[in-house]
């Protein structure tokens, strides 16, 4: 006897609540093992491929591609067992291929578990999303009205006022009008049909009243007194992208971040020539020898965990409910990336321990992975700390955003040859500029500014850095 299994999107761990349906793996009908990818979603951190716990054969998937599900919600249903016929498929006497039956795999993603279910009974396949019956009209609507058997005239006016919709954003009851037309021409003019007073029968505002009051506020207008507040109509040309995967967790988290967090932003020319010399010098010692070359990144990376070591105030959290700052022991160095899904922030992780080859390898090796869209979640969590890099972009400054719940963010623009005074005489030396953004709750503007200065020094001066390494 076979038996249909239901399974749910599972936890992606992080505290991700949703997922949006990327691409089908598998089709209704195909026969899956266990822990074979099935369907690709697309969270807010990264691009997933799901596998099933369960073998047998495909009955039903819930969600077109391009839907968004959340945490819980049925993906698909697999029909495990005996040969027999369900749903009109054939089954095989064990779809798994492995002896078992079809039993559920161990292997799930975080926060899945894969107990056998506690109802030991077929499921009923609900409709998926795309074949579901259209909802009925409600009453008050043009199709309502089309379709129901004709009333009186009194009738018809009273159902319609006591079922006209209220406006969006308003809760004060339905607004007296029956015709379609008097309410496009109050939308066409932003008109706010309750400060309309009807003259029509039971207070029904006719065409004659909007006309009236289009005109009073019209004249409003001209004198500079417009009680509308300058309402129109949004343009119907206007392209509306939804905030969803990627681009809504950046919008969230930046958002969450001015909300929560009281920032405050210093920042300070460095001469970077000597820098670039000893990067250069680095490269050149190495020669031909295995490994990549040693980013300016990575050289960056490195003082920022030096001078984390130094100030770690700005290594912290902040515990809002419990009012209290959370000083972290570890450095997990975020960087900024920016790829065709938007900008990540993937994390290199215990950057304290590293030297700057080490990081610079990790920085590396994280960047093609975000640019294949391979990131996992956990790669894109936990960060202490962020650098951001938008020199690259060919910017000079910028005043970063603090990635929530992190306490700073260092901002890195690009190094070009400026006039500078080096040694007491004018020079063309290569200059970058360093912005400091931080969570004025952790500490006060001395420390930010006694962190910023480190930074600064050891880019002029990389041999401040030898005392630390």
């Amino acid at each position: 006897m076979a038996q249909v299994l239901e399974f749910k999107l599972p936890d992606l761990g992080e505290g991700l609540t949703e997922a949006e349906i990327v691409r089908w793996l598998v089709e209704v009908g195909d026969v899956v093992a266990v822990d074979q990818p099935v369907v690709e979603v697309e969270t807010a951190k990264a691009m997933v491929e799901v596998p099933c716990p369960y073998g047998g054969v495909v009955t039903a998937r819930f969600g077109e591609e391009g839907a968004e599900l959340p945490v819980g919600a049925p993906l698909l249903t697999v029909a495990v067992g005996s040969m027999e016929r369900v749903d009109g498929h054939e089954l095989p006497a064990d779809p798994s291929g492995d002896g078992s039956g079809g039993d559920a795999s161990g292997n799930v993603l975080v926060g899945y578990g894969t107990a056998a279910p506690a109802a030991r009974r077929r499921r009923v396949r609900p409709a998926p999303v795309s074949a579901q019956t259209p909802a009925a009209p409600e009453e008050g609507t043009a199709s309502a009205r089309a379709t129901a058997p004709k009333r009186d005239l009194a009738a018809a006016e009273q159902s319609a006022a006591a079922t006209a919709a209220p406006p969006a954003g308003d809760a004060q009851g339905p607004v007296a009008v029956i015709s379609p037309l008097v309410r496009k021409l109050a939308r066409q003019h932003g008109l706010d049909l309750r400060q309309v007073a009807g003259t029509g029968r039971d207070g029904l505002i006719l065409r004659t009243d909007v006309e009236c009051a289009i005109r009073a506020v019209d004249e409003e207008r001209a004198a500079g007194t417009s009680r509308t507040g300058g309402l129109t109509e949004p343009d119907p040309s206007a392209e509306r992208i939804a905030l969803r995967g990627v681009r809504g967790a950046v919008a969230e988290k930046l958002s969450r971040s001015r909300r929560e967090i009281p920032d405050a932003t210093c920042w300070v020319d460095a001469d970077a020539t000597e820098l670039m010399a000893a990067r250069a010098a680095m490269n050149a010692a190495a020669g031909t020898s295995a490994g990549p070359k040693v980013s300016v990144l990575a050289l960056l990376a490195r003082i920022c965990t030096a001078a984390l070591a130094r100030f770690p105030e700005l290594n912290s959290s902040v515990d809002a409910e419990a009012r209290e700052i959370v000083r972290l022991s570890g450095v997990h160095l975020g960087f900024a990336a920016q790829t065709e899904r938007g900008l990540v922030v993937p994390v290199v992780r215990d950057a304290h321990t590293r030297n700057a080859e080490s990081i610079g390898a990790e920085i590396a090796r994280l960047t093609e992975a975000a640019r294949d869209g391979k990131l996992t979640p956990a790669q894109l969590t936990g960060g202490t700390f962020t650098l951001n890099n938008y020199g690259v972009f060919g910017v000079d400054g910028s005043t970063p955003i603090i990635n929530h719940p992190e306490a700073a963010m260092l901002g890195v623009g690009r190094i070009v040859p400026k006039p500078w005074v080096h040694e007491g005489e004018l020079a063309v030396r290569q200059v970058v500029q360093l912005s400091l953004t931080f969570d004025h709750r952790v500490c006060d503007g001395g420390t930010a500014g006694g962190f910023l200065r480190y930074v600064a020094d050891c880019v002029e001066q990389p041999a401040v850095l030898l005392r630390t390494l």
